[in-house]
């Protein structure tokens, strides 16, 4: 029997980005005692990495290294490599992680799960209930984490350039509809009063 919450064939799902600082907050409070989710989460709204990504970092690459040290990774999705800077704020959410796990070699995934390495498709669904559990609406997944990053970015004074280049799309037009800039965004500009 088909899901009855699948997506019609053909449809477009896109995941929202957590737009308001609350949420988060509420978010980073939830995940307070799972230092796997929480650093999971904080370095995914911290970085643009794709949930491919994210999940496929191993120990090696980020134990020891101090924050804003530059690291070199391959993008799983475009095979292009890359560098990923990880701020002060992720930086200590993933030793707090690592701290539980003295153990860890540096080729064993970072994020694990009961059956092994975590994936994307998991993620996805812990994301969807973290923002379950702070009752927020909207369309959230692994792909959130990311957007929630451009998104703040953008607020934060980046300029559209800069972020198309990060995001590594094609167009102006591609970021804004990523980073979730609707209409109302616009709208809102002209209640500013010079």
């Amino acid at each position: 029997m088909p899901n009855p919450n699948h997506p019609k064939t053909g449809t477009v799902i896109k995941a929202d980005p957590i737009r308001r600082p609350a949420d988060i907050k509420a978010i980073k409070k939830l995940l307070a005692a799972s230092p796997r989710d929480l650093a999971i989460f904080v370095l995914g709204i911290n970085t643009n990495l794709r949930a491919s990504d994210l999940v496929g970092l191993t120990v090696g690459q980020v134990r020891g290294v101090p924050p804003l040290a530059p690291i070199k990774i391959r993008e799983q999705k475009t095979k292009k490599p890359r560098l990923l800077v990880i701020n002060p704020a992720a930086s200590a959410a993933v030793a707090d992680y690592l701290a539980t796990r003295p153990a860890a070699g540096p080729d064993e995934p970072l994020f694990i799960g009961q059956r092994g390495a975590m994936t994307a498709a998991y993620l996805s669904r812990l994301v969807k209930s973290w923002c379950r559990a702070i009752n927020l609406k909207g369309n959230y997944s692994a792909h959130s984490l990311r957007k929630t990053w451009g998104y703040h970015q953008r607020l934060a004074g980046a300029n559209l350039p800069t972020l198309v280049k990060a995001f590594n799309h094609a167009t102006q037009r591609q970021t804004m509809q990523y980073l979730g800039i609707v209409e109302q965004d616009v709208l809102d500009l002209f209640a500013t009063e010079l």
